[in-house]
C-alpha cells in the first residue's frame, strides 16, 4: 500500500482502539508507519482523515451486514415465506437476531460512531458527511431486510421503512453501549411490533 492507504488503515485502527477524541496525529503516524507531513499532503488535515476512516469502517460494517442478512434470507426461504404476515415476522426476527450478533462483533465501531455523532454540532463537515450517508443507508437497510436489490427501493419506502430501520439501529447501538445485558432481543422487537399493531396479548388467566 502507499502512504495514503497506510494512513487510512492506521486511522481506522486507532479509531477502533482509542476512540475519536483520544486519537492523535502521532497515534495515526505510529499505526501507519507514515509521517506527520503525509497526513496534510494526502488528506489536508487529521480531522479529514478521521472522517474518511470512520466512513470507511462504516462501509465495512455495511458489507458485513449485507453478507449476513443475505445468508439469513436464503436460509429462511420456503413456501409462504415472502407473502404472509407470519413469514415477514419470521424474516424480521431472523434479520435482527443476526444484526444483534453483528453489533456485538463491531462494538468498537459503534462506540466511535456514537462519539462522532456527538461532535457534529461543532464540525459542519462531519455533519455533512453523515447527512450524505443517510439516504444511502436508509435504502440499504430496506433492501437488506426485504431481500430486494437496492436500486428497486423507491423513495417513499426509503423514507418510511428506511427511517424506521435506521431508528431501530441507532437505538440498539445506544442501548448496547450503555447496558448490553438490557438490550432487547430480536424476539422482543417482534413482539413489541405485534403489540403495537394488535394490542397486548390476552392474559391466559382471563
Amino acid at each position: 500500500m502507499g502512504h495514503r492507504e497506510d494512513l487510512l488503515a492506521g486511522a481506522k485502527r486507532c479509531l477502533l482502539e482509542k476512540g475519536w477524541s483520544r486519537t492523535t496525529a502521532r497515534d495515526i503516524v505510529a499505526a501507519s508507519g507514515a509521517n506527520l507531513a503525509s497526513i496534510g499532503y494526502h488528506y489536508g488535515s487529521k480531522d479529514a482523515l478521521m472522517r474518511e476512516a470512520l466512513f470507511a469502517a462504516m462501509g465495512e460494517w455495511a458489507d458485513d451486514v449485507e453478507r449476513s442478512l443475505k445468508e439469513e434470507a436464503r436460509s429462511a426461504e420456503g413456501p409462504g415465506a415472502e407473502g404472509s404476515g407470519a413469514g415477514r415476522a419470521v424474516r424480521f426476527e431472523a434479520g435482527w437476531t443476526r444484526m444483534l450478533e453483528l453489533f456485538g462483533k463491531h462494538q468498537a465501531l459503534w462506540r466511535v460512531q456514537l462519539e462522532a455523532v456527538m461532535r457534529v454540532e461543532g464540525d459542519p463537515e462531519l455533519r455533512a458527511a453523515f447527512g450524505q450517508a443517510q439516504p444511502e443507508g436508509r435504502k440499504g437497510l430496506v433492501a437488506l431486510f426485504h431481500g430486494i436489490p437496492e436500486d428497486e427501493v423507491d423513495e417513499e419506502s426509503a423514507r418510511i421503512l428506511g427511517s424506521f430501520y435506521m431508528t431501530l439501529v441507532g437505538g440498539m447501538a445506544v442501548q448496547m453501549a450503555i447496558d448490553p445485558d438490557a438490550t432487547p432481543l430480536a424476539g422482543d422487537l417482534t413482539e413489541a411490533m405485534r403489540r403495537i399493531l394488535t394490542g397486548p396479548a390476552a392474559d391466559p388467566a382471563d
